[in-house]
């Protein structure tokens, strides 16, 4: 039983990944690249899981792509954010003390609905800062509709956008590199 199950995500997974919208990734690419070139800081955002991706990607984007980006996740900024202004606005407060214009920010977020995203979403919109969010579930969720650009998966399974959202963006990391194989000392 453990082996059809096994062989069952693996399935999804590799639907999810032969459907993925290559524009969108190689959009994605080109934003950061302007951001980069424009002295900009790459910000990049989640909740769970999707924050731990997003420390992953913020580390391999600035060690080995040599692009600023930066996932604010200090559980001091988050706890005192969210304590002084609410768990639905500690993105959007970021956001208000560390963005500036010509930067680029990323939202992961699987149902594209969570109200810190949202709401930081809709700061974003007003203050003409670039926004790209990968999301999952519904294709029509609140960050879909509030984002420049989105890359969606279909799928309702946590898992699976999570996982597909970590392999497109450190694709990124190694579309701007040109190579997906380098030594860790680059």
């Amino acid at each position: 039983m453990s082996k059809l199950l096994i062989r069952k995500y693996i399935s999804e997974y590799n639907t999810l990944i032969n459907n993925l919208n290559l524009s969108k990734i190689l959009e994605l690419k080109k934003m950061i690249i302007d951001t980069k070139k424009r002295k900009g800081i790459v910000y990049v955002f989640g909740n769970g899981g999707s924050l731990s991706t997003a420390n992953h990607f913020a580390v391999d984007m600035t060690k080995n792509a040599k692009v600023k980006t930066i996932s604010l996740s200090n559980d001091n900024l988050i706890t005192c954010f969210s304590n002084d202004y609410g768990f639905d606005k500690w993105i959007k407060k970021s956001i208000e003390y560390y963005v500036k214009k010509p930067d680029l920010v990323i939202f992961l977020t699987v149902s594209g609905n969570s109200k810190n995203i949202v709401n930081a979403l809709k700061l974003c919109k007003k203050k003409k800062i670039k926004t790209f969010s990968l999301t999952g579930h519904k294709n029509d969720n609140l960050s879909n509709k509030l984002s420049n650009n989105f890359l969606w998966i279909n799928s309702m399974s946590y898992n699976a956008v999570e996982i597909i959202h970590n392999i497109i963006l450190l694709t990124v990391v190694d579309l701007i590199i040109g190579n997906n194989a380098y030594t860790s000392k680059r």
